[in-house]
């Protein structure tokens, strides 16, 4: 409550004395009516419609910063409590006959107070919109965020299975032919049994880095599992694809990676595979690309 009180001092205590001064003025130049002569009806609506708008103002102040569109409601708001508790005070009070400003104390403030608030509203849906839309970003990032690898800068399995499906869509749609390339290290398991899973992780993030650095712009890379990367290669037919498989699986075999604890030369090896899309869907061409791999590492030697 302390801290209310001091974040909005002013605008309570302006409130305040404005409408201490309607009634000063009032008192001053009219004449209490008797008890007989006073509506109730309309000391309810209006001192009823008075004391929603202070409670409004108030629940305003407490729930919002500082601010241009904190500042158009609570002005708004302000101007309608004061027409309001005019309207009241006019029943309790008899003015003059020859006074003519009394009317304009209890009618000018409503529309200019209407008017403020429309403002305040106004910008108020302008910021929430900002809002949503920054909400909706960062909510679109996280779920981004959760399609990519948590080892390797690449995008994980369900990324690339929705890029092969947009990448299927794009080439029907212009009619070009679209490849995958499977590259999968040989005895990766051997390596993290022997300098332990930083270690492999380590030199996954190396091929990455490796087979990025090997493609063209337009191509691909993904993480489909474990020590298997995808390329997805669009507007490439199978020879050329199966050419840049192999220039990935010799790239591999000429990183010279060395463990970080004791500076050992790492000998990688890569079984790669090559498949052009034909009327596929995305798993069922990941399905043909994972049997062609399977059939290129039969035919491989391991690693010792």
């Amino acid at each position: 409550m302390k801290s209310f009180l001091r974040l909005h001092t002013w605008p309570l205590v302006c409130l305040a004395i404005a409408a201490n001064l309607g009634l000063q003025l009032y008192l001053a130049t009219g004449e209490l009516k008797e008890w007989a002569q006073i509506d109730w009806m309309d000391v309810a609506g209006e001192g009823g419609s008075a004391v929603l708008a202070l409670v409004w103002l108030v629940m305003l102040l407490r729930s919002r910063p500082a601010g241009r569109v904190t500042r158009l409601l609570t002005l708004g708001l302000a101007c309608i409590f004061f027409a309001w508790w005019m309207d009241t005070l006019d029943e309790f009070v008899q003015m003059p006959q020859q006074v003519a400003w009394d009317n304009w104390l209890e009618t000018a403030p409503m529309p200019v107070g209407l008017l403020l608030l429309t403002l305040g509203i106004y910008h108020l849906n302008q910021e929430q919109r900002a809002i949503s839309q920054q909400m909706s970003k960062r909510e679109k990032l996280f779920r981004e965020h959760r399609l990519f690898d948590k080892v390797t800068p690449l995008g994980a399995a369900e990324y690339l299975r929705q890029q092969i499906q947009h990448a299927l869509a794009e080439a029907r749609e212009n009619e070009q032919p679209l490849s995958l390339v499977a590259v999968d290290l040989d005895d990766f398991d051997a390596i993290n049994r022997r300098f332990g899973q930083n270690e492999g992780d380590a030199v996954l993030q190396a091929i990455a880095q490796l087979l990025m650095l090997n493609l063209r712009r337009q191509d691909l890379l993904c993480r489909l599992a474990g020590d298997r990367f995808v390329a997805v290669l669009p507007n490439t037919g199978e020879a050329q694809a199966r050419m840049i498989a192999d220039e990935l699986q010799q790239a591999v075999a000429s990183l010279a990676h060395r463990t970080g604890q004791h500076g050992e030369r790492l000998v990688l090896r890569a079984s790669t595979a090559a498949v052009m899309a034909l009327d596929d869907d995305s798993e069922q061409l990941l399905r043909r690309l994972n049997l062609g791999l399977a059939k290129a590492k039969q035919q491989l030697p391991r690693c010792a």
